[in-house]
């Protein structure tokens, strides 16, 4: 990182954005040029978790080639002054890279869902076996990440 005082040093500090946070971009590489899509999503255990129909592009490019870079960003305030070049904004993100696997088993899906859903609604829920086996579920290993603010 270029500014080394807007780097946030504490992973819990970097684990809390992730936990607040409401989108997360996924990057990924499709057939050599960038594509990234905003995601509802979890966290847990230095992990990602994702939903998504069981085909389509984004599918298709993660089962071509998983490894991804992620985004998620907290806009804190926006900084007004009288003059535009002393506007600033006020923020905290999380950027990081990872590899990204299809979750197959009932079992794995049903825990990662409860991972998501837990990070909108704070609960469990239950999911019947039919949406199960129409839903892919997708992990993120986390390989590093880096917090800012500023």
């Amino acid at each position: 990182m270029r500014r080394k005082e807007k780097q946030i040093m504490d992973m819990n500090e970097v684990a809390q954005i992730l936990e607040q946070a409401q989108v997360c971009r996924l990057a990924m590489v499709d057939q050599g040029r960038p594509y990234v899509v905003p995601l509802n999503f979890g966290f847990r255990d230095g992990a990602l978790y994702f939903h998504s129909a069981p085909e389509g592009r984004k599918i298709d490019v993660l089962k071509a080639d998983p490894h991804v870079c992620f985004e998620v960003d907290e806009l804190v305030k926006i900084n007004k002054a009288p003059q535009a070049c002393d506007w600033g904004v006020s923020f905290k993100s999380v950027i990081g890279t990872g590899t990204a696997r299809m979750l197959e088993t009932p079992a794995e899906k049903k825990t990662g869902l409860d991972i998501i859903m837990a990070h909108y609604s704070g609960r469990a829920f239950d999911y019947p076996d039919e949406m199960l086996a129409k839903t892919a579920v997708i992990q993120v290993i986390i390989h590093e990440m880096t917090g800012k603010q500023g």
